[in-house]
């Protein structure tokens, strides 16, 4: 595996690859769920890159961007060893030069959920993976399911875009306990990261209910909710029962939706969400 930094380096090296190459966008910090993405690639295409990159433009002020855990070396082994071709670890100033003011937006599924407490974090989502895909000019790009919003947002902007992409959303990956794996885990103390696992139950009991019958979204989000609210050291931000495309709040009986939910742990946030249907 090569590791390069500057697009003129990524430019040259993506010229060498032969056969279709599959791409993965990641913060870096990886944990299984970000390998099972590569692995899924190094399956599917001949060739793959994979960057590294903490998107400054997708954090708000107040959020964790300086203490966002990092270790790259380890980071390279990893994906030396599932396979990846080639590594690309731009700095912000490659990607963000002084005097940068071109953003890409999309808007209607931006607005809900996770975009309605974050109002910039999509802006950033978007912008920066427009900007990697440009670089790269894969044929596959992975995301994995636990970020399902931004899966959504990524496809409806490469819809709209007509970017020549495939994008590929893999299932979440979890602790045997049922925790989704996420870089901000290691955040949590021994008994926050025993809190967390209600944010699985609870979705995993809402999936039950909706396979033994109950299909009404007001009494689904209500049994998630009960669920995580007896659990003291968990607050929870919101929950939603969605269209899965359209990220659009469901009423009354569905056939299909989109179950998900942010919380707080302690001082971290996390998410989860599980599809029903």
């Amino acid at each position: 595996m090569k590791t390069i930094t500057t697009i003129p380096e990524l430019r040259a090296e993506r010229a060498k690859l032969n056969g279709s190459v599959g791409f993965v966008p990641t913060m870096g910090y990886l944990h299984e769920g970000h390998l099972s993405l590569a692995r899924r690639a190094c399956e599917e295409c001949a060739s793959v890159v994979a960057s590294i990159f903490v998107n400054p433009t997708q954090f708000a002020p107040s959020e964790d961007l300086a203490s966002y855990p990092r270790d790259l070396a380890r980071d390279s082994r990893l994906l030396e060893e599932v396979g990846v071709n080639l590594l690309w670890t731009p700095t912000p100033d490659e990607m963000y030069a002084e005097g940068y003011q071109t953003w890409v937006t999309v808007d209607e599924v931006t607005k809900v959920l996770e975009g309605a407490s974050r109002p910039t974090h999509f802006r950033g989502v978007t912008t920066v993976v427009t900007k990697l895909f440009n670089a790269v000019q894969p044929q596959k790009a992975y995301f994995g399911q636990k970020d399902a919003q931004q899966a959504v947002v990524i496809r409806r902007m490469v819809q709209d875009l007509n970017f020549p992409i495939e994008v590929i959303v893999c299932p979440i990956v979890r602790e045997p306990d049922g925790l989704a794996l996420s870089s901000r885990n290691t955040y949590l103390n021994p008994d926050q990261r025993q809190a967390a696992t209600v944010l699985s139950r609870s979705l995993n009991a809402a999936r039950d209910a909706f396979l033994a019958g109950e299909h009404d979204a007001h009494k689904l989000r209500a049994l998630i909710t009960e669920i995580v609210n007896a659990e003291p050291m968990v607050t929870l931000e919101y929950i939603s029962c969605a269209h899965p495309d359209t990220l659009q709040e469901l009423h009354g009986a569905v056939e299909r939706a989109l179950l998900s939910m942010a919380a707080r742990v302690g001082k971290t946030r996390l998410i989860d969400n599980i599809v029903v249907g």
